[in-house]
């Protein structure tokens, strides 16, 4: 998995009107949790662009005033207007395990899709519970068997060093019939 460095710097105020005053400065206030103690502090908002942006997942590697931690993005806060980030938790990676979004790749080449069927994509991450050394930075599916009409659920998986935490029913991917190859099927018919 891709690891991100993050700068920061120590936040000497805390409350609502230092955190405004934060990010007038291009500053976002962040919160690391999982020590002995919360550590606050602020980081520039360019420095999240490959961080929270992405559909990577990514470790961080925060580095304030010279201490270095190791940790996730536990949450992000929006601002519901403009969209800046108000806010970012970090939890601080140790050998317990950890859950985290983790996309899902696509491998092969559909069936269905070689004889007209739309591959469709219903989940495009899973929650995926696993030691941080062990956490994969995606997770494979094959799809060269898929045909039309047919899905993939989270059940039909084989798990790695991890456990999947979202519901084994759920479909991951599903081939799907088209107007074009109905209009076809009906012509052929006819």
């Amino acid at each position: 998995m891709r690891t991100v460095e993050i700068i920061g710097y120590n936040r000497a105020n805390l409350g609502k009107t230092d955190a405004k005053q934060l990010r007038l400065q291009a500053l976002v206030p962040c919160v690391l949790y999982g020590g002995k103690e919360q550590k606050h502090f602020s980081v520039p908002m360019i420095l999240f662009k490959d961080l929270l942006y992405t559909s990577e997942p990514a470790f961080v590697t925060i580095n304030i005033e010279g201490d270095e931690y190791r940790a996730i993005v536990q949450d992000a806060q929006y601002n519901a207007v403009n969209e800046m980030i108000l806010h970012v938790d970090f939890l601080l990676l140790s050998d317990k395990a950890i859950r985290m979004d983790i996309p899902v790749k696509l491998v092969g080449n559909s069936v269905g899709a070689q004889k007209g069927g739309k591959v469709t994509i219903r989940l495009r991450k899973l929650a995926i519970f696993a030691a941080p050394e062990k956490m994969p930075s995606a997770i494979e599916v094959d799809i060269t068997h898929l045909d039309i009409g047919k899905t993939i659920k989270i059940k039909e998986l084989t798990a790695g060093d991890y456990k999947i935490l979202t519901p084994a029913s759920n479909p991951i991917v599903a081939v799907e019939t088209t107007r074009a190859l109905k209009q076809a099927e009906n012509d052929a018919k006819k």
